[in-house]
């Protein structure tokens, strides 16, 4: 009986080394398992956004406004309000809509807050994105008063992406950049990548700040 319970104690014990190793080990990675889900977390919450200041030459194109207007483009640029622009157009599904829903809010945001900014969609469709198509899109989103959309012939709105360095060639091609300007005869911020609503809104104040400090 002796035996018995002593080689029954033995391997119980040698059952629950196993639990004990892994414990050990599992406790002595966790601090890194933890730092890794934290930078992967990181990442996914803020994702990357490549800020730059540009200056770019703005070509003298003519552009047709979603009211119908042709209009010089460039001079639209500099109506003395800042400028916050975007190039989308209408048929995308992906990358133009959640583009299109951050000027929206931003608008809705600047407006409460009293401030101002002339936000402007140029379109890289213009073959397809009429006037009236301009308009029902830009209701579908709210637009208000400050947020105007442009078309035009495609070699205008081909000019204004090289002038902005945005031309992909293919429509399907194009990411997603926001450019903010405080006035005109200023570099512009460029921001690429996926950016929140909050977020230009503070690109935004930063830059006027800089601006009226300067």
């Amino acid at each position: 009986m002796y035996y018995f319970n002593q080689t029954k104690h033995v391997m119980s014990r040698w059952a629950t080394l196993p639990l004990i190793i892994f414990c050990v080990v599992f406790c002595s990675l966790y601090p890194l398992r933890a730092a890794a889900l934290n930078d992967s977390g990181q990442k996914t919450a803020a994702p990357d956004v490549i800020r730059t200041i540009v200056n770019y030459e703005v070509p003298d194109v003519d552009m047709v406004r979603q009211d119908g207007k042709k209009l010089v483009f460039s001079k639209e640029l500099d109506d003395g309000r800042p400028v916050i622009l975007n190039f989308v157009f209408v048929s995308c599904s992906a990358i133009c809509p959640m583009l299109s829903h951050v000027f929206s809010k931003v608008e809705t945001k600047l407006d409460k807050e009293g401030k101002k900014a002339h936000l402007i969609s140029v379109s890289i469709d213009p073959e397809s994105d009429t006037p009236a198509i301009l308009t029902e899109y830009a209701k579908k989103f709210g637009a208000g008063s400050d947020w105007d959309f442009y078309t035009g012939t495609r070699e205008a709105s081909i000019a204004i992406q090289k002038a902005f360095n945005v031309y992909r060639g293919d429509k399907m091609n194009h990411t997603s950049v926001i450019f903010i300007r405080a006035e005109a005869g200023k570099p512009w911020l460029r921001l690429e990548g996926f950016i929140s609503p909050d977020e230009v809104i503070g690109e935004y104040d930063k830059i006027m700040k800089q601006n009226n400090a300067g």
